[in-house]
């Protein structure tokens, strides 16, 4: 078992940049990377992007705006998002890749487990 808790989230002024931490514990180490993920209202859950658990490669929906960044000591994973806009405004979700990497790493159905989630939301 994998657990992961999210924080970070709140209200965020348009423009601002967003810091998320994901904190992963458990089995680890047959982790092979975490996604982040997010959804607004009335929307599907939609990706982020997503780390490479060793570190090596990181994969976005939007390049130009987003980092993630993995805290080994801290077995945390980061996102920053940066110039958000109201339409950011989301639950924003990680998720644990186990097992093997997916390179349907953008859909969720390959992740196995999921934080709880926090609330982001950007105002205007």
């Amino acid at each position: 078992q994998v657990q992961l808790v999210e924080s970070g989230g709140g209200l965020v002024q348009a423009g601002d940049s967003l810091r998320l931490s994901c904190a992963v514990s458990g089995r680890t180490a047959t982790m092979y990377g975490v996604g982040w993920f997010r959804q607004a209202p009335r929307k599907e859950r939609e990706f982020v992007g997503c780390i490479r658990w060793n570190g090596s490669s990181a994969y976005y929906a939007d390049p130009r705006r987003s980092t993630i960044s993995r805290d080994t000591a801290k077995n945390t994973v980061l996102l920053q998002m940066d110039r958000v806009i109201p339409e950011d405004t989301a639950v924003y979700y990680c998720a644990a890749l186990e097992g093997q990497w997916r390179w349907n790493y953008r859909d969720s159905d390959a992740y196995n487990y999921w934080g709880q989630g926090t609330q982001v939301t950007v105002s205007s």
